[in-house]
């Protein structure tokens, strides 16, 4: 079989600029990929993210060889874990659900929950946009806290007022050192914490080892594999799945798996991305202790058809989008 594979650059506008304690996005910038043989076509998306050395130029380049290989298959396996090949991935998924009729939910065991509890993220910002941010999704079950060295107490106090029912998954993206964490401790475990995401630099794991805190620390940037996974043991106890770590949803299922026989509670993430990208982490969401999948949130437009967010709860997308399998009567499965 013949696989012919292109691939492009799109950019989405946010609705409002997204910050963390690395920068500010006002777009999100991503490569799609498309799979067809046979009359059937299948898509990806993934993110170039600038943290792991990854620019859209960058991830188009890698995937050049797989646009002229007769083995796309193969050029795909060959890629290393990362944007480019989550994008070709996640096609080839597609691909393989529309030409032989089994869904991706059949193939790997995962369907896709009618309904499922999503983080929905409160952007860095001053303490009071960020209380008026939380108090406007304040109905939701789960709230992501972005934070940054500056000033996080102040920001937690705001957010936690704003929201009171709600509980939270606090996430400095290794803006933290070890001092301030350990200076959280307390105000920490008073709030009803989830998850604390990434608190230290990915090279300052070691400062974990032994320390007991009153609620549970999560691995984002120090984990991309399932060979990650063991050295983790001692200093996290959850790891957060992305598709654009692992390299697409090949490599994630198989982690998924790996990290819950290592007894780590598992949350499935995403970057901020269009429905077509975080479509198919719905798969490892229904099978995931958290879900942090708003990125479509944040769109100002999104794809026809895609998946919703409306108070901390995803909405699947619309059949046929992503994923399904086509009967010969044409029925989407």
């Amino acid at each position: 079989m013949s696989i012919a594979v292109s691939v492009r650059p799109v950019s989405h506008l946010l609705k409002a600029p997204f910050r963390i304690s690395r920068g500010v996005k006002t777009a999100a910038d991503v490569v799609e990929a498309v799979a067809s043989a046979d009359g059937h076509v299948g898509r990806g998306e993934s993110v170039p993210y600038g943290r792991y050395g990854e620019t859209v130029d960058s991830v188009l380049a890698q995937l050049t060889p797989a646009l002229a290989s007769t083995d796309v298959d193969a050029a795909c396996a060959a890629l290393p874990p990362g944007a480019a090949r989550n994008a070709l991935d996640l096609a080839l998924w597609d691909l393989r659900a529309k030409r032989t009729g089994v869904s991706v939910a059949a193939a790997t065991g995962l369907p896709i929950p009618s309904a499922l509890v999503t983080a929905v993220t409160v952007s860095l910002d001053t303490p009071e946009a960020m209380g008026a941010a939380a108090g406007a999704m304040a109905d939701a079950p789960l709230i992501k806290i972005k934070l940054s060295a500056e000033d996080p107490a102040a920001r937690l106090r705001a957010v936690a007022a704003a929201a009171p029912n709600s509980r939270f998954i606090v996430d400095p993206n290794e803006g933290w050192t070890f001092e301030i964490l350990d200076g959280l401790k307390s105000l920490l475990a008073d709030l009803p914490i989830a998850l604390v995401e990434q608190p230290l630099p990915a090279d300052a794991d070691h400062e974990l080892e032994g320390w007991d805190p009153p609620f549970t620390v999560c691995a984002d940037e120090s984990v991309h594999v399932g060979g990650d996974l063991a050295a983790l043991k001692g200093r996290y106890q959850a790891v957060n799945l992305k598709l654009d770590k692992t390299g697409g949803l090949t490599e994630a299922v198989a982690m998924l798996k790996a990290a819950k026989a290592l007894g780590f509670q598992v949350m499935t993430g995403c970057m901020v991305a269009s429905s077509l990208g975080v479509a198919p982490a719905l798969h490892l969401g229904g099978a995931s202790d958290f879900a942090d999948l708003d990125g479509p949130w944040w769109l100002a437009s999104d794809h026809p058809g895609g998946l919703r967010v409306e108070r901390g709860r995803i909405t699947p997308p619309k059949p046929g989008f992503w994923g399904d399998a086509v009967t010969a009567q044409g029925l989407w499965l």
